[in-house]
């Protein structure tokens, strides 16, 4: 298949160049079909240095699961959760959270270029949100971050399966 693709890109010969395209599927930079075009008077005009310069293509952003946990002091369980709900309200891809008096375990999906930022993000969550979602003041005691394709690879092999409850904030 790749190989009758290749030969309808390049017209079947093997040494044809695309040569209306910079960079086209040739062995080298691409060459002008014609001569070089010239202004009056005889002056030709500059060529691009940035010819052989692929254009940049912006980073895709990927997708993390994300267990935050967090721990403090006791929490009546009718404000934590009504915390936790807000909070699931206030943050898009959330998954589930579980919750005791002095711990709580939130799960869910975060959008970020790279391992660092999607850490990042998580570390802040908390704290953002502690005002809005009237979180209690509670510290980040830990953190995972995995790639989309790892998750799913686990849940695959039986480990790390998914909560019992999927979405929602539910006790322990």
């Amino acid at each position: 298949m790749e190989r009758r693709r290749e030969a309808a890109l390049t017209g079947g010969t093997a040494g044809r160049r695309l040569t209306s395209i910079d960079g086209g599927r040739g062995d080298g930079p691409a060459e002008p079909a014609g001569p070089p075009h010239q202004r009056p008077g005889g002056v030709r005009r500059p060529q691009r240095t940035d010819a052989a310069q692929p254009p940049t293509v912006p980073e895709q952003a990927r997708l993390w699961h994300v267990v935050l946990s967090v721990a403090g002091q006791v929490t009546p369980l009718s404000a934590l959760r009504a915390s936790l709900e807000r909070l699931a309200h206030d943050h898009s891809f959330f998954l589930t959270a579980r919750y005791a008096a002095d711990h709580a375990e939130i799960r869910y999906w975060e959008q970020a270029r790279d391992l660092h930022d999607a850490a990042a993000i998580a570390l802040r969550l908390w704290g953002e949100h502690k005002a809005t979602a009237k979180l209690p003041p509670w510290e980040i005691v830990g953190l995972e971050v995995v790639d989309r394709a790892t998750y799913h690879k686990r849940v695959a092999e039986g480990f790390g399966d998914p909560p019992p409850h999927l979405g929602g904030v539910h006790p322990y």
